[in-house]
């Protein structure tokens, strides 16, 4: 008998292609265990470092805007709170998309090796940093004890720009991820691009400062009316929201997340052979 070889191929249908994923669930969570496992391993403070992180970044921000420049908070929020509003989505944006990037070239050989949908691959850490937004939102909880300063009731609105946030950053973890495979480059360029975000978004400053006429020009970040969108619902102020900010924030999502898609199911046929 002739040997025969079985060719596995990805479903090229876009409803066959979401019920693979669904079969293969099991597999994401796995995936999202093993690197929130490994994430923090032979480390000497563990998973302390997710509120480490944020706390320390809080402390270097609140001096140098609030103490040195002087900048404005939002309302009687005391400034450190309201930075670290806008810390807790930064760091999640921040986290995710650099493990999303770095994610398909990390797991090469699951990749050259075994057959699944790849998209499983970034997708994975979003869940993973779920956990550390979880546990930085606690240490806020405190800061607010300490400060006896209330959230706002709106939030109860926080969850929805939760979801606007994840989707951007699964919109770009998509296309960096892909393109990280063929261009190597993009291991360099993305620590760049969100070192240098964090000083472009309104994390350790209020946007209410710039001027209203670059206001609107401002608004085209994606981060801006996500970040406004958490300290609407965190801090009790009666700061309304600059809805130009917030429309750009859900259209890039459905930009991003719908080109990301097309793009990665294209790019995933040769992954295994550049990788």
């Amino acid at each position: 008998m002739k040997n025969q070889t079985t060719i596995i191929e990805a479903n090229k249908a876009i409803s066959g292609y979401w019920t693979e994923l669904n079969q293969y669930r099991d597999l994401l969570f796995f995936l999202a265990w093993r690197d929130f496992k490994i994430r923090y391993k032979q480390t000497a403070v563990g998973a302390a470092w997710a509120f480490i992180r944020p706390l320390f970044t809080m402390i270097v921000l609140t001096i140098l805007f609030g103490k040195v420049a002087k900048l404005p908070t939002e309302g009687s929020a005391p400034y450190a709170i309201m930075v670290f509003a806008g810390l807790l989505p930064w760091y999640f944006f921040s986290s995710s998309l650099q493990d999303c990037s770095m994610s398909l070239v990390n797991k090469s050989a699951m990749v050259s090796k075994l057959y699944f949908p790849r998209i499983l691959i970034p997708i994975s850490p979003l869940f993973v940093n779920t956990i550390d937004f979880l546990i930085a939102g606690s240490i806020f909880t405190l800061l607010m004890l300490f400060y006896q300063y209330m959230p706002s009731h709106r939030i109860v609105f926080l969850p929805l720009f939760f979801i606007l946030l994840a989707l951007v950053v699964l919109g770009l973890g998509l296309w960096v991820s892909a393109l990280n495979v063929k261009y190597r480059d993009f291991r360099f360029i993305v620590p760049f691009a969100i070192q240098l975000g964090l000083f472009v978004s309104p994390i350790g400053f209020s946007s209410s400062i710039i001027p209203e006429e670059w206001r609107l020009i401002y608004s085209i970040n994606p981060l801006v009316g996500i970040v406004d969108g958490f300290r609407w619902c965190l801090l009790n102020e009666n700061q309304s929201l600059y809805w130009p900010a917030i429309y750009s924030s859900i259209l890039w999502p459905i930009v991003l997340l719908s080109t990301g898609v097309v793009f990665f199911r294209k790019a995933e046929r040769q992954f295994a052979d550049i990788i």
